[in-house]
């Protein structure tokens, strides 16, 4: 809980921004400062592994994080290890960490998992391509079990994540639709999936099959897609492989089949040649779809990438498009003609400001609700009596049915998944046992640390409690790990 006590410093990083990097590096310094040990890990190190201020530190590469205990006890020792490897399996690029690792979920309510890495794309705009790599997508059955897991540790509500949802699978022979619907098969009544960010061209041949899928009542109708501009040339010059015609087809077809669907997109201002007149169609599109979830991002240049070295456009008009744009976005409330409807909504979170349980209606719209704990987790029907612009508020309706949506008891709050019972009995008991986890971790001679040391309580002494210690840092890195990768959060 406090950074100042820790022997070691764990830094995740993004490599979207350069306002993400900068704070990366400013963390690495602190750090510095402060005399603690540091092991990087995430997207810039990957993708920019010398660079000055990552000198002489641990790295672990984003398919290495299964050996984070490795990495961390070498570097407490005083070692720099670097782990940055492609993982391979009779010569085919794997999809990075196992599913079934040793985790800690952020909320015990919401499963996130990664269906694939990496891309097909070559924006010219993307520094995560340089880290993440070409596509790699994990398999249906490994995904399935994972989902199955989640539900039994009591988990209501799954995200599927990646940089590209609607690629998955064609790398070995499958597809989107045909992983929702064997996950909609293992979702229990009253649980949910939400679907990622999807760009538009591998959605568009399976238009028929998505929209069946989000009118599925365990799946939110909502996906994510970023259009990034409403004119062609830019998104020429974006290398995105789609123009604005194929972005709206997607649109307009779910949206009359799937009615209420939510649509999110991202929309890039000032990249580099955006003309007065490019930025306008993309008002205009704004203006055409009214979208209730917008991600609104002034363009940087990222070292190492082809629209570094494109002309630029002058700061100045970067910063006066973003904010023309926001403006256009906050000039209209997306829920106002909802007010008076009842709407199914799963309770899952606590508002930021700690007043409210957040839940979210069948659309993935955001319902604050009365914080009654009987409530979290429950799927419950309610009244909308106000809206605002990101969310509306709902009162139980006094005949509505309370509906638990977990099939068990959700894991308490820092409680590690994958675990066998047996361990946790082991645990509690404080038996001498030799862990063996329900992932089937491949293991290697250097993770006995972890795997085969005694309990915390039984060693003599010890600078660092080896087991506890090796399997939160294992969890939090893997909760990173997902949780991590670009999502329209």
């Amino acid at each position: 809980d406090n950074s100042a006590e820790a022997d070691l410093w764990l830094l995740n990083s993004c490599t979207v921004k350069n306002p993400a990097e900068d704070h990366f590096r400013n963390s690495i310094k602190k750090a510095q400062e402060g005399k603690k040990k540091v092991v990087l890990a995430g997207c810039v190190p990957q993708a920019q592994p010398r660079q000055e201020y990552l000198k002489g530190l641990s790295i672990i590469g984003v398919q290495q994080i299964d050996r984070v205990v490795e990495v961390v006890e070498e570097t407490i020792k005083g070692h720099s290890v670097r782990l940055l490897g492609q993982k391979k399996d009779n010569g085919k690029r794997l999809g990075g960490a196992r599913l079934d690792l040793p985790k800690i979920r952020k909320n015990p309510l919401i499963e996130i998992i990664s269906i694939n890495t990496g891309c097909l794309n070559a924006c010219t705009y993307c520094k995560t391509k340089h880290a993440r790599g070409d596509l790699a997508s994990y398999p249906i059955e490994e995904l399935v079990d994972r989902a199955k897991q989640s539900f039994q540790e009591g988990v209501c509500e799954i995200w599927l994540t990646s940089e590209d949802t609607g690629a998955y699978g064609r790398d070995i022979g499958t597809d989107l639709p045909t992983l929702l619907w064997k996950l909609v098969e293992v979702i229990p009544e009253g649980a949910m999936l939400r679907l990622g960010m999807t760009n538009p061209p591998y959605i568009l041949e399976h238009l028929e099959e998505m929209a069946k899928i989000l009118n599925h009542p365990r799946v939110y109708a909502f996906l994510h897609i970023p259009v990034q501009s409403a004119s062609d040339s830019v998104l020429m010059d974006m290398k995105r492989e789609y123009c604005v015609a194929d972005f709206k087809q997607v649109v307009d077809f779910l949206k009359e089949k799937v009615p209420g669907i939510t649509i999110a997109t991202d929309i890039i201002c000032g990249f580099p040649g955006e003309t007065d007149e490019d930025f306008q169609e993309t008002m205009k599109l704004v203006e055409l779809y009214r979208f209730p979830s917008l991600f609104i991002n002034q363009f940087y240049p990222r070292p190492g990438t082809p629209a570094a070295k494109m002309p630029q456009v002058p700061a100045a008009v970067k910063k006066q498009r973003t904010k023309d744009l926001s403006q256009l976005f906050h000039s209209y409330n997306p829920y106002d003609h909802k007010v008076g409807e009842r709407q199914r909504v799963l309770v899952t979170e606590e508002s930021f400001d700690c007043n409210y349980y957040v839940a979210h209606n069948p659309f993935y719209e955001q319902v604050l609700v009365p914080k009654d704990p009987l409530l979290m987790g429950k799927m419950v029907e309610v009244s909308i009596y106000e809206a605002g612009k990101h969310f509306m508020k709902g009162q139980p309706v006094s005949d509505a049915r309370v509906h638990t949506a977990s099939i068990s008891r959700p894991l308490a709050k820092g409680e590690i998944s994958g675990l066998t019972e047996e361990f946790r009995r082991s645990a509690q008991n404080g038996t001498n046992w030799k862990a063996q986890p329900s992932a089937k971790i491949p293991v290697k001679t250097r993770l006995s640390s972890w795997m085969a040391l005694q309990l915390p309580w039984q060693q003599e002494g010890g600078g660092l409690k080896i087991l506890s210690v090796s399997l939160a840092l294992l969890a939090v890195l893997v909760m990173f790990y997902y949780g991590g990768m670009k999502t329209e959060l």
